[in-house]
């Protein structure tokens, strides 16, 4: 059989603006895929060359307590014999008060040894390097310390016990390069003036990094082997500058994780764009395929052919795509450029290109499918009964909604990795997708059956059930979109709203961390109240019924897990928000074992039951617990919590300390703050406040670039609206010319297609808004346990936002139909 390129070109010119729309569809499918996988690879490979620099050393060994002494004596061996370095630093958050005890601000404070870094380096302002500029008694701070203290370099600050003068300002740090991630600005200070600060007693969370330099790099993954097997990994954790996790690496893989649900979404709906108009653009050419079936064209010649059209259109989509996916990509890394390594370059990733380009295969083959086996039954006798053909057989249809099933599994489970996240997530977008389908499918038959009297109204009405018009279609499309964008908009306002706006006035404002229990009394009284305190224990879970976790497998989780340090506490009563859920009370007095009461929460992270016993590892000491009760939390709050609950005499003489939380007006923090720190300097204050307004940054711009790309959802059910149009424009233009004959006038015209656009655009947008309330209640009350606010205004100007798009969209491409004159049209016609 031949191939005739004639046919092909003057098919695509004869239907160019339908071609455009399934160019546009195809191409819409895989820019935001493409530009996430190229995004997620280019910054994967950039990390992973500057990996020493993102970590400064070779070897990385971090503890929260002082480390187990065969690991110490394995490193000091490393060291003597002279195959590796050893540089060490302590972290720790710490108010930094002015000299006059005038203000105060929380920081972060880096203790380091001479020799760090081992790679990259610490630039200053001076340009000088930070040994030489970090000796005892001097510090090195942040620029926003000075500008949130009022200070300049040659000022000294109050640390902790003593005293330390600013000698020069730090840009910026090898292991620490995205600062939002962190809270408070940073101070260096020498090793030598750790003792004398006096921040470090029993309890103070710590964190004791060792970086080791290898000499031989080909030894380093061996090396790190040998410590490993000495350390003691419920406390200790020894990795390589390759298989540790940084902050930026955890961001990267959260954000993109959640930029490839948005994506998958759009793919979805974009495909949907166009099976549909692809089957618009076939049903302008049935005649002529009908036509050519009379004159002895068989069925393979026009499947060929068409098949030839769809692969050469789509080909241009993917191209398309691709390299708006790469320009988008660009973008990103400039527009999230404060988010990551500082001079992060753009990378192509050609694997990443390659897979948009076997994905692009994929959804034009699965997405064409079904509009390409309708040509099959297209019949000569078409032509006199002007008809759509129906399917006869109910296979391909079911095949092909199982292959776009398996297909949609793969993809999601392809870039998902939490395999029960996963799942959520596709019973979630096929519960949206069947919800929007029956609702429409509900408000179409009801409008269908309504006798309406204004006749504007009532042929608007009737536009709605044109044959080849796609009205659910496109509504379901527009529908599923605007609830995704508008679920977004409603959780980041109902926690702007909670935890920004209006503080829950019966939440605590202000932690105190670090409290000695000797200093309990005195605290006390420098707060002229009687403070309550939370005992803190400090401990890792080591077994459940003798069963040993396994730290690796639960660090994997993409949630909260069993395999990191808890704060135990010990009494005898329940805080005002918990109650019991199963037991009879905290503890059972008919049990003699030391008895352990766990909130609900642990029981999500592992099976756990009453009776079930918990080892825990207290600063190498073992315990064991029996579970005597699960508690759970009657509504969210911001107020003190503890997974572990003890009796008072089996921890009473742990090492141990104090926490309390009250609320301060928000003028009387800063003084407070002050005055605490200044007679207790180990005492650290968190102004939650603050501490939720830097998060609230984060969730808002991260959720503007979520938004954004939502909003190609919504393009995609326009292109939908557009194909309808164009697959019904011989209707349309008879209806125009029908109307213009009895004498309507072409405002007239207008009115019934606004109209019908407006049925559309509203029924879409008010539906979406219902369903975005539905999923934002249920997001608010049992997953992020806030209150739930409808803003309703919002939501009004949401929808009438929409309306006016998608009335306008209609109105532009039906311009040419309302632009046709009836004398022209009656010309045209063969019986004319």
């Amino acid at each position: 059989m031949m191939i005739h390129p004639g046919f092909i070109r003057r098919e695509i010119i004869r239907s160019s603006k339908q071609a455009m729309v399934f160019i546009l569809c195809v191409g819409l499918s895989l820019v935001t895929l493409t530009a996430f996988s190229g995004f997620s690879k280019s910054i994967y490979q950039s990390l992973l060359h500057d990996a020493r620099k993102l970590h400064a050393a070779d070897i990385i060994i971090q503890s929260y307590e002082t480390l187990s002494n065969p690991l110490s004596q394995a490193i000091s061996e490393k060291v003597q014999e002279g195959s590796a370095e050893l540089a060490r630093y302590h972290e720790f958050y710490s108010v930094i008060r002015t000299n006059d005890d005038s203000t105060s601000v929380l920081s972060l404070l880096k203790v380091v040894e001479k020799g760090y870094p081992f790679y990259g380096n610490v630039v200053l302002k001076s340009g000088r390097p930070l040994h030489e500029v970090l000796t005892s008694g001097q510090t090195v701070v942040a620029p926003t310390l000075l500008d949130r203290l009022g200070l300049k370099i040659g000022d000294a600050i109050q640390v902790g016990y003593t005293s330390l003068t600013i000698q020069d300002v730090v840009l910026t740090e090898p292991d620490r390069p995205v600062s939002i991630f962190s809270f408070g600005p940073r101070v260096f200070i020498a090793a030598e003036d750790l003792d004398t600060l006096g921040l470090v007693q029993t309890g103070s969370r710590i964190r004791q990094v060792h970086l080791l330099k290898v000499n031989d790099s080909e030894q380093i993954d061996a090396l790190a082997y040998g410590l490993r097997q000495v350390a003691d990994l419920e406390r200790e954790q020894v990795d390589t500058f390759q298989t540790t996790r940084s902050r930026i690496k955890r961001f990267h893989e959260r954000f993109i994780f959640f930029l490839n649900l948005v994506g998958i979404f759009i793919l979805v709906v974009s495909g949907v764009g166009i099976q549909s108009t692809l089957t618009a653009l076939l049903n302008e050419k049935q005649y002529a395929i009908a036509i050519m079936k009379a004159l002895g064209a068989t069925n393979r010649y026009i499947l060929v052919h068409y098949m030839m059209i769809v692969m050469l259109l789509g080909s241009i989509g993917m191209g398309a795509g691709i390299l708006t996916g790469v320009f988008i990509q660009f973008g990103l890394v400039n527009l999230l450029s404060a988010l990551l390594p500082p001079n992060t370059p753009f990378l192509i990733a050609w694997s990443g290109l390659a897979e948009s380009v076997v994905l692009g295969i994929l959804v034009v083959l699965i997405f064409s499918f079904l509009p390409l086996y309708r040509l099959r039954g297209m019949r000569p006798v078409m032509i006199l009964r002007k008809d759509i053909p129906v399917l006869t057989r109910h296979w391909p249809v079911l095949a092909s909604y199982g292959v776009f099933a398996l297909f949609f599994f793969g993809l999601v489970f392809r870039h998902m990795q939490d395999i029960r996240f996963g799942l959520y997530f596709v019973a979630g977008v096929c519960g949206l997708i069947l919800i929007t389908m029956a609702i429409t499918y509900g408000m179409l038959r009801a409008l269908k059956g309504l006798h309406i009297r204004n006749l504007a109204i009532r042929q608007a009405v009737k536009g709605l059930f044109r044959k080849g018009g796609a009205t659910q279609t496109i509504m379901v499309s527009l529908t599923t979109s605007l609830c995704v964008i508008f679920s977004i908009y409603l959780v980041e306002q109902n926690l702007d709203a909670t935890f920004v706006k209006s503080f829950p006035q019966d939440s605590p404002n202000l932690f105190f961390l670090d409290i000695q229990p000797a200093q309990t009394a005195a605290f006390s009284k420098a707060m002229n109240q009687d403070v309550p305190f939370y005992p803190i224990v400090r401990a890792r879970v080591t077994h459940v019924n003798n069963d040993a976790i396994d730290r690796q497998s639960e660090r994997n989780k993409k949630r909260d897990n069993l395999a990191r340090v808890f704060n135990l506490t010990y009494r005898h009563h329940l805080l005002d928000d918990e109650v019991i859920i199963n037991g009879a009370g905290l503890f059972r007095s008919d049990w003699q074992e030391i008895q352990v009461s766990v909130l609900d929460t642990v029981i999500d992270m592992h099976p756990m039951d009453i009776g079930d016993t918990i080892q825990f590892n207290i600063q190498g000491v073992p315990l064991t617990a029996r579970i005597s009760s699960i508690r759970s939390r009657t509504k969210g709050s911001l107020r003190p919590f503890f997974y572990f609950v003890f009796e008072k005499d089996t921890l009473k003489s742990a090492p141990q300390t104090m926490f309390a939380a009250f609320r301060v007006s928000q003028e009387d923090i800063g003084p407070l703050q002050t005055r605490v720190v200044n007679q207790f300097p180990n005492i650290n204050v968190i102004d939650l406040t603050e501490t939720i307004r830097v998060f609230a940054g984060i969730i808002k711009k991260l959720s503007e670039i979520i938004r954004g790309f939502s909003v190609l959802s919504i393009f995609a059910g326009v292109l939908i609206l557009i194909s309808a149009v164009f697959a019904t424009r011989a209707e349309r233009i008879t209806e125009s010319v029908y109307y213009k004959i009895l004498g309507a006038r072409k405002a007239f015209v207008v009115k019934v297609f606004s109209l019908e656009n407006l049925l559309i655009g509203l029924a879409s947008s008010v539906l979406a808004v219902i369903l975005s309330q539905a999923g934002t209640y249920v997001i608010c009350r049992f997953v992020l346990e806030i209150d739930f606010r409808m803003f309703l205004t919002s939501c009004a100007l949401m929808v009438a936002a929409a309306v006016i798009l998608v009335n306008g969209v209609g109105i532009f491409s039906a311009r040419s139909i309302l632009e046709k004159k009836p004398i022209t049209y009656l010309r045209e016609q063969p019986d004319a």
